[in-house]
């Protein structure tokens, strides 16, 4: 990986996904978005409601990537201590932030049966000196601390905040991938297949075994920044595969 190649982690926070009773839908969302966007997922973590698990990942993962994006524990609960986890792994203040005051006050202002309340004004407490995202979905905001942006955990507001985000990030090149369907067994090509990966060092080349049916093969799929290289690798490994069906053809 080269010094200037633009890296993400993915941070998320809550007993519920660790417990079950919550599916993460937020990982696979963040990677597919960051890989459209030219930007390489390094790293994922999940931790528990727990602030000193949550000082400790995000301070490890600030300093290895470019970019960390965490979500969920910034809602209205007592559980939701995500904020305070931000303002002590950068050493800052915390407290009810302005912006993020006005914003919610408008907010609950359009619905009369929802007070804005203590437990709700919990969602404006921002670490000071942090940036905030915006929430087109309902209002809270996110916010950012220098590479580590701070996002909800419910799969859309996630969604509307990386929207936010996006315009704001440095990428790479766009990743190409192209995928084959060998139709034939892993075993059967893992071989060729390290050997085809030291001949192609700027592609990715991965195995996907698959079961259909009655038929166990496996799916190549090689991924690349240059487009001359990926062509290249496609090409060998079409020849690697009709070299194999020649010679079960050859020992039939």
């Amino acid at each position: 990986m080269t010094k200037d190649m633009i890296t993400a982690a993915v941070l998320v926070i809550g007993d519920e996904i660790l417990s079950g009773r919550t599916k993460d839908k937020n990982i696979g969302f963040i990677a597919d978005y960051l890989t459209q966007m030219g930007i390489d997922l390094k790293e994922v973590r999940v931790v528990a409601d727990d602030q000193d698990a949550i000082v400790e990942a995000v301070n490890a993962l600030r300093a290895k990537w470019t970019y960390v994006f965490t979500s969920g524990g910034i809602g209205p609960t007592h559980d939701d201590i995500t904020a305070d986890a931000m303002a002590a792994a950068f050493g800052v203040g915390i407290d009810h932030d302005p912006r993020a005051m006005a914003i919610l006050e408008a907010h609950y202002a359009k619905s009369p049966n929802m007070e804005f309340n203590e437990a709700r004004k919990r969602m404006a407490r921002i670490p000071f000196g942090a940036d905030l995202i915006e929430n087109k979905v309902s209002s809270a905001p996110g916010f950012r601390l220098e590479n580590v942006h701070v996002m909800a955990g419910v799969p859309s507001v996630m969604q509307a905040m990386m929207d936010a985000i996006a315009p704001t990030l440095k990428t790479n090149s766009k990743v190409m991938s192209e995928t084959i369907d060998s139709g034939v067994g892993e075993g059967l090509v893992a071989g060729p297949l390290a050997e085809l990966a030291k001949e192609h060092p700027n592609v990715v080349i991965g195995s996907y075994p698959y079961m259909r049916q009655d038929l166990f093969a496996t799916n190549i799929v090689m991924r690349s920044r240059s487009r001359e290289d990926l062509d290249k690798a496609v090409k060998a490994v079409h020849d690697m595969l009709e070299s194999l069906k020649g010679q079960k053809q050859h020992q039939a």
